[in-house]
Protein backbone atom coordinates (compact mmCIF):
# COMPACT_ATOMS: atom_id res chain seq x y z
CA UNK A 1 0.00 0.00 0.00
CA UNK A 2 2.90 2.69 0.31
CA UNK A 3 4.20 1.70 -2.80
CA UNK A 4 1.41 2.41 -4.33
CA UNK A 5 1.09 5.65 -2.43
CA UNK A 6 4.69 6.63 -3.07
CA UNK A 7 3.86 5.77 -6.77
CA UNK A 8 0.43 7.88 -6.90
CA UNK A 9 2.84 10.48 -5.11
CA UNK A 10 5.56 10.52 -7.65
CA UNK A 11 2.93 10.51 -10.57
CA UNK A 12 1.15 13.33 -9.32
CA UNK A 13 4.53 15.58 -8.87
CA UNK A 14 5.52 14.14 -12.65
CA UNK A 15 2.80 15.66 -14.22
CA UNK A 16 2.50 19.02 -12.43
CA UNK A 17 3.61 21.34 -15.32
CA UNK A 18 4.60 24.64 -13.85
CA UNK A 19 3.22 28.01 -15.25
CA UNK A 20 5.95 28.73 -17.23
CA UNK A 21 5.77 26.00 -19.18
CA UNK A 22 1.88 26.34 -19.81
CA UNK A 23 2.16 28.47 -22.58
CA UNK A 24 4.15 29.44 -25.41
CA UNK A 25 5.51 32.74 -24.36
CA UNK A 26 6.11 32.97 -20.61
CA UNK A 27 7.18 36.19 -20.45
CA UNK A 28 3.95 37.88 -21.64
CA UNK A 29 2.30 40.12 -19.10
CA UNK A 30 -1.12 38.51 -17.87
CA UNK A 31 -1.71 41.55 -16.44
CA UNK A 32 -4.07 44.38 -18.25
CA UNK A 33 -1.59 47.31 -19.71
CA UNK A 34 -2.89 49.52 -17.26
CA UNK A 35 -1.63 47.36 -14.53
CA UNK A 36 1.15 47.64 -15.53
CA UNK A 37 1.74 51.05 -16.10
CA UNK A 38 0.82 51.64 -12.77
CA UNK A 39 3.15 49.01 -11.47
CA UNK A 40 5.87 50.50 -13.61
CA UNK A 41 5.53 54.23 -12.26
CA UNK A 42 5.21 52.88 -8.62
CA UNK A 43 8.71 51.12 -9.43
CA UNK A 44 10.36 54.29 -10.51
CA UNK A 45 8.94 56.45 -7.85
CA UNK A 46 10.33 53.24 -5.49
CA UNK A 47 13.42 53.03 -7.33
CA UNK A 48 14.65 56.93 -6.93
CA UNK A 49 13.72 57.36 -3.77
CA UNK A 50 15.68 54.14 -2.85
CA UNK A 51 18.74 55.20 -5.10
CA UNK A 52 18.96 59.07 -3.68
CA UNK A 53 18.61 58.04 0.06
CA UNK A 54 20.78 54.59 0.18
CA UNK A 55 23.24 57.02 -2.57
CA UNK A 56 23.18 59.44 0.58
CA UNK A 57 23.68 57.32 3.40
CA UNK A 58 26.82 55.68 1.62
CA UNK A 59 28.15 59.04 0.91
CA UNK A 60 27.98 60.68 4.03
CA UNK A 61 29.65 57.30 5.60
CA UNK A 62 32.34 57.94 3.41
CA UNK A 63 33.04 61.33 5.10
CA UNK A 64 33.66 60.02 8.43
CA UNK A 65 34.78 56.53 7.25
CA UNK A 66 37.59 56.26 9.61
CA UNK A 67 35.51 56.99 12.52
CA UNK A 68 32.33 54.46 11.79
CA UNK A 69 32.05 52.18 15.03
CA UNK A 70 31.54 48.74 13.74
CA UNK A 71 27.58 48.58 13.91
CA UNK A 72 27.66 51.45 11.66
CA UNK A 73 29.70 49.60 8.94
CA UNK A 74 27.20 47.14 9.05
CA UNK A 75 24.67 49.31 8.57
CA UNK A 76 26.78 51.21 5.30
CA UNK A 77 26.33 47.29 4.55
CA UNK A 78 23.08 47.52 4.63
CA UNK A 79 22.97 50.89 2.02
CA UNK A 80 24.91 49.10 -0.20
CA UNK A 81 22.99 46.41 -0.58
CA UNK A 82 19.73 48.06 -0.92
CA UNK A 83 21.63 50.47 -3.19
CA UNK A 84 22.29 47.38 -5.22
CA UNK A 85 18.76 46.16 -5.52
CA UNK A 86 17.67 49.57 -6.85
CA UNK A 87 20.27 50.13 -9.74
CA UNK A 88 20.89 46.45 -10.71
CA UNK A 89 17.51 44.96 -11.02
CA UNK A 90 14.71 47.56 -10.86
CA UNK A 91 15.45 48.83 -14.19
CA UNK A 92 14.91 45.39 -15.72
CA UNK A 93 11.95 45.00 -13.85
CA UNK A 94 10.56 48.96 -14.86
CA UNK A 95 11.35 47.92 -18.81
CA UNK A 96 8.99 45.29 -18.43
CA UNK A 97 6.17 46.77 -16.83
CA UNK A 98 6.32 49.65 -19.42
CA UNK A 99 6.40 47.29 -21.97
CA UNK A 100 3.91 45.02 -20.65
CA UNK A 101 6.31 41.82 -21.21
CA UNK A 102 9.16 41.21 -19.91
CA UNK A 103 11.85 42.09 -22.56
CA UNK A 104 15.04 40.36 -21.67
CA UNK A 105 14.78 36.62 -21.80
CA UNK A 106 16.15 33.79 -20.14
CA UNK A 107 19.32 34.77 -19.68
CA UNK A 108 17.86 38.22 -18.47
CA UNK A 109 15.41 36.22 -16.21
CA UNK A 110 18.25 34.22 -14.72
CA UNK A 111 20.62 37.21 -14.12
CA UNK A 112 17.54 39.67 -12.50
CA UNK A 113 16.27 36.77 -9.99
CA UNK A 114 20.09 36.16 -9.26
CA UNK A 115 20.51 39.53 -8.11
CA UNK A 116 17.60 40.26 -6.31
CA UNK A 117 18.48 36.88 -4.50
CA UNK A 118 21.95 37.92 -3.84
CA UNK A 119 21.10 41.68 -2.37
CA UNK A 120 17.63 40.39 -0.54
CA UNK A 121 19.72 37.68 0.67
CA UNK A 122 22.54 40.22 1.91
CA UNK A 123 20.25 42.61 3.71
CA UNK A 124 18.66 39.70 5.71
CA UNK A 125 22.17 38.21 6.91
CA UNK A 126 23.60 42.09 7.65
CA UNK A 127 20.37 42.30 9.68
CA UNK A 128 20.86 39.51 11.35
CA UNK A 129 24.84 40.65 12.08
CA UNK A 130 23.63 43.46 13.27
CA UNK A 131 21.00 42.23 15.85
CA UNK A 132 23.47 39.49 17.03
CA UNK A 133 25.79 42.53 17.95
CA UNK A 134 23.26 45.06 19.40
CA UNK A 135 22.24 41.77 21.85
CA UNK A 136 26.57 41.23 22.80
CA UNK A 137 26.36 44.99 23.08
CA UNK A 138 23.83 45.47 25.34
CA UNK A 139 23.27 42.03 26.90
CA UNK A 140 27.07 41.42 27.57
CA UNK A 141 29.17 44.28 27.90
CA UNK A 142 32.28 42.90 28.01
CA UNK A 143 31.52 41.92 24.36
CA UNK A 144 32.14 45.35 23.34
CA UNK A 145 35.12 46.02 25.00
CA UNK A 146 36.99 43.39 22.33
CA UNK A 147 35.40 44.47 19.39
CA UNK A 148 36.93 46.18 16.54
CA UNK A 149 37.01 47.42 13.55
CA UNK A 150 38.71 44.68 11.50
CA UNK A 151 35.93 42.02 13.12
CA UNK A 152 33.43 43.99 11.51
CA UNK A 153 35.08 43.86 7.73
CA UNK A 154 35.89 39.80 9.06
CA UNK A 155 32.20 39.72 9.31
CA UNK A 156 31.02 41.74 6.23
CA UNK A 157 33.27 39.08 4.20
CA UNK A 158 31.56 36.32 5.60
CA UNK A 159 28.18 37.81 4.31
CA UNK A 160 29.12 38.46 0.97
CA UNK A 161 30.25 34.82 0.90
CA UNK A 162 26.89 33.38 2.25
CA UNK A 163 24.52 35.54 0.07
CA UNK A 164 27.03 34.55 -3.05
CA UNK A 165 26.59 30.65 -2.32
CA UNK A 166 23.07 30.65 -1.75
CA UNK A 167 22.18 32.99 -5.02
CA UNK A 168 24.31 30.69 -7.03
CA UNK A 169 23.22 27.69 -5.29
CA UNK A 170 20.60 27.25 -8.28
CA UNK A 171 22.72 27.23 -10.99
CA UNK A 172 24.85 23.87 -10.13
CA UNK A 173 21.34 22.03 -10.75
CA UNK A 174 19.63 22.32 -7.78
CA UNK A 175 17.17 25.12 -8.65
CA UNK A 176 16.38 27.39 -10.73
CA UNK A 177 15.08 30.91 -11.12
CA UNK A 178 12.00 31.62 -13.14
CA UNK A 179 9.50 34.24 -14.26
CA UNK A 180 6.63 35.42 -11.52
CA UNK A 181 3.24 34.19 -12.79
CA UNK A 182 2.12 37.73 -13.78
CA UNK A 183 4.82 37.02 -16.60
CA UNK A 184 7.09 40.72 -16.01
CA UNK A 185 9.45 39.94 -13.51
CA UNK A 186 11.47 36.82 -11.92
CA UNK A 187 12.81 34.71 -8.80
CA UNK A 188 13.41 31.84 -7.42
CA UNK A 189 11.82 28.79 -9.00
CA UNK A 190 9.28 27.67 -5.84
CA UNK A 191 7.30 25.55 -7.97
CA UNK A 192 10.23 22.84 -8.12
CA UNK A 193 8.56 21.97 -5.53
CA UNK A 194 5.70 20.59 -7.07
CA UNK A 195 7.47 18.45 -9.80
CA UNK A 196 10.18 16.45 -7.13
CA UNK A 197 11.32 15.61 -3.71
CA UNK A 198 15.11 17.40 -4.60
CA UNK A 199 12.76 20.50 -5.77
CA UNK A 200 11.42 20.40 -2.24
CA UNK A 201 14.69 19.68 -0.71
CA UNK A 202 15.64 22.72 -2.20
CA UNK A 203 13.28 25.05 -1.54
CA UNK A 204 13.16 24.49 2.03
CA UNK A 205 17.04 24.57 2.66
CA UNK A 206 16.52 27.94 0.98
CA UNK A 207 13.51 28.82 3.24
CA UNK A 208 15.47 27.81 6.45
CA UNK A 209 19.16 29.22 5.54
CA UNK A 210 17.78 32.74 4.02
CA UNK A 211 14.60 33.32 5.90
CA UNK A 212 13.59 31.04 9.11
CA UNK A 213 16.84 30.92 10.43
CA UNK A 214 17.94 34.51 10.18
CA UNK A 215 14.19 35.54 11.25
CA UNK A 216 14.59 33.61 14.37
CA UNK A 217 18.21 35.11 15.43
CA UNK A 218 16.55 38.29 15.00
CA UNK A 219 13.40 37.94 16.89
CA UNK A 220 15.27 36.44 19.53
CA UNK A 221 18.19 39.27 19.83
CA UNK A 222 15.70 42.21 20.27
CA UNK A 223 13.52 40.28 22.72
CA UNK A 224 16.21 39.77 24.87
CA UNK A 225 17.63 43.25 24.35
CA UNK A 226 14.10 44.70 25.41
CA UNK A 227 13.69 42.59 28.45
CA UNK A 228 17.55 43.72 29.59
CA UNK A 229 16.89 47.35 28.85
CA UNK A 230 13.29 47.77 30.86
CA UNK A 231 15.79 45.97 34.04
CA UNK A 232 18.79 48.40 33.41
CA UNK A 233 17.44 51.74 33.01
CA UNK A 234 17.42 52.43 36.43
CA UNK A 235 20.69 50.57 37.17
CA UNK A 236 22.66 53.72 34.31
CA UNK A 237 20.84 56.98 35.58
CA UNK A 238 23.20 56.05 38.72
CA UNK A 239 26.40 55.91 36.65
CA UNK A 240 28.28 59.27 34.99
CA UNK A 241 28.25 61.14 32.27
CA UNK A 242 30.21 59.15 29.94
CA UNK A 243 28.80 56.24 30.05
CA UNK A 244 25.00 57.40 30.18
CA UNK A 245 25.97 59.19 26.89
CA UNK A 246 27.46 56.16 25.13
CA UNK A 247 24.44 54.47 26.83
CA UNK A 248 22.23 56.88 24.60
CA UNK A 249 24.45 56.38 21.49
CA UNK A 250 24.28 52.07 21.35
CA UNK A 251 20.44 52.39 22.29
CA UNK A 252 19.70 54.89 19.29
CA UNK A 253 21.86 52.48 16.80
CA UNK A 254 19.45 49.75 18.30
CA UNK A 255 16.34 51.21 17.99
CA UNK A 256 17.52 51.93 14.14
CA UNK A 257 18.16 48.30 13.58
CA UNK A 258 15.18 47.41 14.85
CA UNK A 259 13.13 49.13 12.95
CA UNK A 260 15.08 48.49 9.53
CA UNK A 261 14.67 45.02 10.78
CA UNK A 262 10.76 45.28 11.11
CA UNK A 263 10.42 46.92 7.78
CA UNK A 264 12.45 44.60 6.34
CA UNK A 265 10.37 41.69 7.35
CA UNK A 266 7.31 43.46 6.83
CA UNK A 267 7.79 43.81 3.24
CA UNK A 268 9.17 40.28 2.77
CA UNK A 269 6.44 38.18 4.79
CA UNK A 270 3.68 38.34 2.46
CA UNK A 271 6.15 37.91 -0.50
CA UNK A 272 7.15 34.83 1.22
CA UNK A 273 3.75 33.23 2.04
CA UNK A 274 2.80 33.10 -1.11
CA UNK A 275 5.93 32.11 -2.33
CA UNK A 276 5.60 28.85 0.04
CA UNK A 277 2.07 28.40 -0.63
CA UNK A 278 3.46 27.99 -4.28
CA UNK A 279 5.83 25.53 -3.06
CA UNK A 280 4.18 23.29 -0.90
CA UNK A 281 -0.21 24.23 -1.63
CA UNK A 282 -1.91 24.62 -4.72
CA UNK A 283 -0.06 27.74 -6.78
CA UNK A 284 -2.63 27.62 -9.88
CA UNK A 285 -4.97 28.65 -7.19
CA UNK A 286 -3.35 32.05 -6.18
CA UNK A 287 -4.87 34.85 -8.72
CA UNK A 288 -2.66 36.10 -10.80
CA UNK A 289 -3.36 39.76 -10.07
CA UNK A 290 -3.07 38.84 -6.15
CA UNK A 291 0.33 37.76 -6.71
CA UNK A 292 1.70 40.85 -7.70
CA UNK A 293 0.85 42.67 -4.44
CA UNK A 294 3.40 41.03 -2.60
CA UNK A 295 6.02 41.45 -4.97
CA UNK A 296 5.85 44.99 -5.18
CA UNK A 297 5.83 45.41 -1.56
CA UNK A 298 9.13 43.57 -1.55
CA UNK A 299 10.70 45.61 -3.61
CA UNK A 300 9.75 48.51 -2.09
CA UNK A 301 11.68 47.45 0.88
CA UNK A 302 15.12 49.12 0.16
CA UNK A 303 13.53 52.57 0.60
CA UNK A 304 12.64 52.64 3.72
CA UNK A 305 15.81 52.45 5.07
CA UNK A 306 17.43 56.11 4.71
CA UNK A 307 14.12 57.60 5.80
CA UNK A 308 14.52 55.28 9.43
CA UNK A 309 18.46 56.52 9.09
CA UNK A 310 16.67 60.47 9.56
CA UNK A 311 13.79 59.88 11.81
CA UNK A 312 16.18 58.74 14.12
CA UNK A 313 19.13 60.94 13.85
CA UNK A 314 16.69 64.04 13.63
CA UNK A 315 15.32 62.66 17.32
CA UNK A 316 18.75 61.75 18.82
CA UNK A 317 19.83 65.32 17.44
CA UNK A 318 16.39 66.92 19.24
CA UNK A 319 17.28 64.94 22.26
CA UNK A 320 21.18 65.75 22.47
CA UNK A 321 20.39 69.50 21.81
CA UNK A 322 18.31 69.80 24.18
CA UNK A 323 20.27 68.29 26.67
CA UNK A 324 23.39 70.70 25.61
CA UNK A 325 21.27 73.40 26.54
CA UNK A 326 19.84 72.15 30.10
CA UNK A 327 24.28 71.45 30.55
CA UNK A 328 25.26 75.10 29.76
CA UNK A 329 22.39 76.86 31.60
CA UNK A 330 23.59 74.27 34.76
CA UNK A 331 27.46 75.56 34.49
CA UNK A 332 26.00 79.53 34.23
CA UNK A 333 23.96 78.66 37.16
CA UNK A 334 26.83 77.13 38.79
CA UNK A 335 29.09 80.08 37.84
CA UNK A 336 26.66 82.57 39.48
CA UNK A 337 26.40 80.86 42.58
CA UNK A 338 29.94 80.49 43.01
CA UNK A 339 31.35 83.84 42.16
CA UNK A 340 28.48 85.31 44.46
CA UNK A 341 29.60 83.24 47.62
CA UNK A 342 33.56 83.25 46.56
CA UNK A 343 34.62 85.39 50.04
CA UNK A 344 31.91 83.46 52.32
CA UNK A 345 31.79 80.17 51.10
CA UNK A 346 35.30 78.92 49.33
CA UNK A 347 34.77 75.55 50.89
CA UNK A 348 31.12 75.38 49.30
CA UNK A 349 33.14 76.12 45.56
CA UNK A 350 35.76 73.51 46.24
CA UNK A 351 32.66 71.16 46.72
CA UNK A 352 30.91 71.93 43.77
CA UNK A 353 34.01 72.07 41.63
Amino acid sequence: MSGMASDHNNSSQEEYIPHYLQKEDPFASKLSREADIIAGFYLTIIGILSTLGNGYVIFMSSKRKKKLRPAEIMTVNLAVCDLGISVVGKPFSIISFFSHRWMFGWLGCRWYGWAGFFFGCGSLITMTAVSLDRYLKICHLSYGTWLKRHHAFICLAIIWAYATFWATVPFAGVGSYAPEPFGTSCTLDWWLAQASVAGQAFVLSILFFCLLFPTAVIVFSYVKIILKVKSSTKEVAHYDTRIQNSHILEMKLTKVAMLICAGFLLAWIPYAVVSVWSAFGRPDSVPIQFSVVPTLLAKSAAMYNPIIYQVIDCKFACCRSGGLKAKSSFKKSRTYTISTHRDSTAMNETQLE
